[in-house]
């Protein structure tokens, strides 16, 4: 054998081969499946992160949409109408057109009362029915509550905020 011969063809078993179609082809597919589970994961993520509510009078017009599945109903709490119970409290909530008889298990939050806004996680009785019951009562208040009631919020350790 020649040395040119030799040489061409120990130059070729030192060349790097090309990569083979089928293996960029995983890698491509991989990728995309990583990329897509990501997106899906945050997605979800935030999703369930947040918390949607209707007020009383969005509930009551598409109450036979809702029928009796779970949602968050906000509305204001009637004065006079508060009723505690062997098993929670019961009370009227308000909206501009109509109002909610909300049928509540368990107990109210300490800043619970009257002519305050609330948020009840709980269902209507039937898709026609004006009475919700609710698991759980959710005190909205902002900085002007607040503001306006400075001693009504206080702090585990007794210090009023």
């Amino acid at each position: 054998m020649s040395d040119a011969v030799a040489s061409a063809t120990f130059d070729d078993e030192l060349a790097t081969p090309a990569p083979r179609p089928r293996i960029k082809a995983r890698v491509v597919v991989a990728l995309v499946v990583i990329v897509a589970a990501i997106g899906f994961l945050l997605v979800k993520g935030i999703g369930s992160s947040l918390n949607y509510y209707d007020t009383v009078d969005q509930a009551l017009a598409n109450r036979s949409q809702l029928g009796t599945g779970q949602l968050n109903l906000e509305g204001v709490v009637r004065p006079g109408s508060i009723t505690p119970t062997s098993k929670g409290t019961d009370f009227f909530i308000e909206g501009t057109k109509a109002d909610v008889w909300v049928v509540n298990t368990g107990s109210p939050p300490q800043l619970f009362q009257a002519n305050i806004p609330v948020v009840v996680v709980g269902h209507f009785d039937s898709p026609h029915a004006l009475v919700f019951d609710s698991n759980q009562i959710l005190v909205k208040h902002s900085a002007s509550y607040i503001a306006a009631n400075p001693t009504r919020v206080r702090a585990p350790n007794g210090t009023v905020r």
